[in-house]
């Protein structure tokens, strides 16, 4: 643990932040020691392809970035139901947005500084984070109207930007579950499913990480999100490990650049 990292205060687990259906929207909090000044925040988003995984799949960033000083929240979304067709696209993102929005609504119950608030995200995750940080409010939510779901920068772990790309199964059959058919069937789902398609002038820093040798997402669509950012003028940081695979992109391996590029955009000491 670095000499000026905190214990953590508080774990709230569980905690419901919106409900759909009657089904109950999770996500878990990790709060460093309360203090006078609001801190900032990051939510952070877990991998699986947006068909499996969970909220638990981040908590050890998330309590290690609530050691660095962030008030973090580990969320859950609805998962795609790939027999079924159930939550698909785009509830996904529908739900990380409400996400953020929840947290900023609840701004002052956390202690958190509304106007610093970043994501991280890892594979799906990834492309998730993406989102909030190119993209505004596409579902309305009345209570939750006043709260932008955009975020003020972009933590993206191997994130698949560009779900077209895939033209082999068995990655193919999970997108096409996912956004229910191929991409000559339904290429707007496709489009607005991709970060590349919202970024502009108005698209927040991004840390972007990708392994070289991934095999699972291919370090090209990593390359393809820099290359756009960095056209239209957005700051990117960008790390290619040349051996790391989809799953070594441990807090070990990113901590250090995550804590350097969140620490010039969140400012957790301020």
């Amino acid at each position: 643990m670095p000499p000026d990292a905190q214990d953590i205060a508080d774990e709230d687990r569980g905690v419901v932040y919106g409900t759909v259906a009657d089904e109950p929207l999770l996500l878990d909090v990790f709060r460093p020691p309360a203090r006078a000044a609001p801190r900032p925040a990051v939510v952070l988003v877990h991998g699986g392809g947006m068909w499996t995984g969970s909220r638990a799949d981040m908590a050890d960033p998330a309590r290690e970035l609530a050691r660095a000083g962030y008030v973090t929240f580990a969320t859950d979304y609805r998962l795609v139901e790939a027999a079924t067709g159930r939550h698909r696209w785009p509830v996904q993102l529908d739900d990380v947005q409400r996400a953020v929005r929840w947290v900023r609504a609840n701004a002052a119950r956390y202690g958190v500084d509304s106007g610093r608030v970043g994501a991280y995200g890892w594979s799906a995750g990834g492309q998730l984070a993406a989102l909030l940080g190119t993209r505004d409010t596409r579902d309305d939510a009345p209570a939750l109207a006043a709260y932008s779901s955009r975020v003020a920068c972009v933590v993206d772990l191997a994130g698949d930007v560009d779900l077209a790309a895939y033209t082999r199964s068995p990655a193919l059959d999970e997108v096409v579950a996912l956004l229910g058919g191929t991409p000559e069937e339904v290429p707007e789902r496709y489009r607005e499913a991709s970060p590349l398609s919202w970024i502009d002038e108005r698209t927040v820093p991004f840390l972007v990480v990708h392994g070289a040798p991934d095999d699972v997402v291919p370090v090209a669509q990593s390359r393809r999100l820099v290359s756009v950012l960095r056209a239209a003028g957005v700051e990117v940081e960008y790390a290619e490990l040349p051996d790391a695979g989809h799953g070594d992109l441990t807090w070990s391996r990113v901590g250090p650049a995550v804590l350097a590029f969140l620490g010039r955009h969140l400012r957790p000491a301020t």
